[in-house]
């Protein structure tokens, strides 16, 4: 028999992987555009959108269960005009509907379900729904058939009532009291995480646990200004716990995107570009904070992963990884004593089984009974059983590793989303310059550098403004909020690591773009897109810290720094403007707002400011810049340059060398202190 392939819908055309892995369902699919849009409005019909993403395990769930059967598809294509949103690539999209879902039913999530009107405004909506209905959630048929029911039968009503989401969605945006921040705010938000911690898995809350970066850098910046011990303890357990857990990936590095248990056994396998991006740091901020080297080399592995698997040939970083391999879910990172003693021999496989936790019985159910990798004993306990010391120990298991990973890249690898987002580029650009920084080796910050020149390469449109998302040599999509912000910010810790002055002038310029285009002038902070799509039923701001950070809160992040390297008192000003104005919600709802009130706490401090005149190359001169990487100084801000640069980078105005030896001058709160030769004189006036 003569099996024909599905016949391709209009997502065929696309880039995203994700459209694409639904470009043979028979859903009459359209991506969003004004055609869509157009033929709902001709036809007097629902749309039904639904919005996911390419490593999302319950989107593929729910397109095997729903968006392939052929009955579920001839009546969404008879009743709707059907929709698919790859949320990466339209996060704008994303905001306005996942704040209608969750108005809708009090929570949200991926696969996002949501039903418009024919002229765009949400009026129903839910996240995955299952073919029939289970375990107390309705089918996906049934809910089908019910909007179309009432869609036919009370148009009027379902008008009004999306309406009334869109007025909800609008007055969202509307600031409330505006007050400067002040130090009350962080003390009150760190004095709240500390009072969730788990403490025996750390972490903030139950399951599941999401890594929390941004929770974890305000305690540590909080830490720094106050000496609060149990801040310190809450990041020290809670990376500890981390990092040993499933959740990190034993053999390759890097992170998954959450725990399913409240011990960081058991992840959901898809890794996240941003997630890796902003835990390197942190890991990184709590080795400058306590001295302790396993979470420095917990950052190395994950920023080494990133390099191996999720860079493109010409610099760009790619997105995510699947959760699912061979149609099953974290099946390439799952192991077996057999397999283990197959690669190792009985002796160094008993100690590697023993150290990682693979057991006959297994620690995951669902895999079959095989093992995660994780590590639940103390190393130095463990080596001092076995005669060895920890080194030892570390030693060993480092020549073993590698031999499990290669076989494991023998399997099925999950699909790897390869776009390049800007934003989460830029966050990646500044974790690797951070890893230069810390030690880690010249290699980090040259792939941030071509990162950061892939993007200004190929993802500028013909007027020179950014384009958000770039796959199979086709960028697209005009950036926004978000993109301009981590990527000033990426350029700004790139600059820190190797002084080329163009770094700055290429964030000057993202900041400047990010003003004209985004900064709300009538009621302040910024909105999350230019403004210039029709399509979209509302102009959102992006606030709330979620998995990523608020596009807002990483733009007052870069404009306070810039402002500080450049003395641009008119950005320091706008970033108090945004923090003024969100200050009811800072107060209110501290939780949704840690990466915003790290930059409260970076503005409070006040700011360290170390200029450093000599040639960055000179043993000399990068002697004096790296006593400043490697102590933790969340609010300072660093250039250096020789005499000849000293004029085109604000902070190193009228600084001199000291005859002909590099000189360090630290300024804190408009005053300056007398600049210094040697590194232990510079280290003094860091400390104090």
């Amino acid at each position: 028999m003569n099996h024909q392939p599905p016949r391709a819908n209009r997502l065929a055309g696309e880039t995203s992987p994700y459209l694409l892995q639904h470009a043979h369902n028979p859903v009459d699919w359209y991506p969003w555009g004004e055609e869509a849009l157009a033929r709902a409005r001709a036809e007097n019909k629902p749309i039904f959108l639904s919005i996911g993403y390419a490593a999302c395990h319950w989107c593929h769930v729910m397109e095997r269960e729903s968006f392939e059967d052929p009955t579920l598809a001839a009546f969404l294509n008879d009743h709707f005009i059907a929709i698919k949103v790859d949320r990466e690539e339209r996060p704008d999209l994303d905001d306005i509907h996942m704040q209608a879902v969750q108005m809708l039913t009090g929570h949200g999530g991926w696969p996002m379900s949501v039903f418009l009107t024919p002229r765009g405004l949400p009026f129903f909506g839910g996240t995955y729904f299952p073919p029939q209905d289970r375990h107390g959630m309705p089918g996906f048929g049934r809910v089908l058939e019910q909007v179309a029911r009432v869609w036919r039968e009370r148009p009027e009503s379902v008008e009004h009532s999306s309406e009334q989401i869109a007025q909800l969605i609008a007055h969202e945006q509307e600031p409330g009291e505006e007050r400067a921040p002040d130090s009350g705010l962080v003390m009150r938000a760190a004095r709240g995480l500390v009072s969730r911690l788990d403490r025996t898995w750390g972490g903030f809350g139950g399951a599941p646990k999401f890594p929390p970066s941004m929770s974890l850098s305000l305690l540590l910046r909080h830490h720094a200004e106050t000496g609060d011990a149990e801040a310190l303890e809450a990041v020290t357990l809670t990376l500890r716990r981390m990092a040993r857990g499933g959740l990190c990936d034993q053999l390759g590095g890097g992170f998954h995107r959450y725990s399913v248990d409240d011990q960081w056994l058991v992840p959901h396998f898809e890794k996240m570009l941003y997630d890796n991006a902003l835990l390197a740091p942190v890991y990184l901020d709590g080795w400058l904070a306590t001295g302790e080297g396993e979470f420095r080399a917990v950052a190395f592995a994950t920023l080494d992963y990133v390099l191996r698997e999720m860079t493109h040939p010409d610099g760009g970083f790619y997105s995510s990884q699947d959760a699912d391999s061979e149609g099953a879910e974290g099946k390439y990172y799952i192991w077996r004593p057999g397999e283990v003693e197959a690669l190792l021999g009985r002796e160094d496989a008993g100690l590697f089984c023993a150290y990682y936790g693979i057991t006959s019985d297994g620690n995951w159910q669902e895999g079959g009974g095989a093992s995660i990798l994780n590590v639940r004993h103390e190393p130095a306990a463990f080596a001092q059983e076995r005669g060895m010391t920890e080194e030892q120990l570390e030693a060993r298991l480092a020549s073993l590793r590698p031999r499990l990973l290669a076989a494991r890249a023998e399997r099925v690898p999950p699909l790897t989303d390869d776009k390049v987002i800007v934003s989460w580029n830029g966050l990646m650009i500044s974790a690797l310059a951070r890893g230069t920084q810390a030690g880690g080796g010249e290699h980090y910050a040259l792939a941030a550098r071509r990162g950061a020149d892939f993007i200004q390469r190929a993802m500028r449109d013909g007027e020179g403004d950014l384009l958000h998302v770039w796959r199979a040599g086709r960028a697209q999509i005009r950036a926004f909020l978000e993109d301009y912000a981590n990527l000033a910010l990426g350029l700004i810790d790139l600059y820190e690591t190797t002084f080329d002055g163009e770094l700055l002038e290429r964030a000057a310029g993202l900041v400047q773009r990010m003003l004209e285009l985004f900064e709300d002038p009538r009621t302040g902070g910024f909105f999350t897109t230019d403004g210039r799509d029709p399509t979209l039923s509302a102009r959102v701001k992006d606030t709330y810290d979620g998995a990523t950070p608020a596009g807002n809160s990483s733009a007052v992040h870069a404009l306070l720094r810039l402002g500080l390297l450049l003395d641009r008192a008119d950005w320091r000003a706008a970033a108090d403007r945004t923090m003024a104005k969100l200050h009811e919600s800072l107060a209110g709802q501290p939780a949704a707002h840690h990466h915003m009130l790290g930059a409260a706490a970076f503005a409070l401090a006040p700011p360290l400011e170390v200029a450093i005149v000599g040639k960055p190359s000179d043993p000399a001169t990068r002697a004096l810049i790296e006593t400043v990487w490697r102590r933790y100084l969340p609010a300072r801000v660093l250039a250096a340059g020789s005499e000849a640069e000293t004029t085109a980078i604000a902070l190193l105005r009228g600084k001199r060398m000291n005859g002909d030896r590099p000189t360090a001058t630290v300024c804190r709160q408009y005053t300056c202190r007398e600049p210094v030769t040697s590194i232990e004189a510079l280290a003094a006036q860091l400390e104090g």
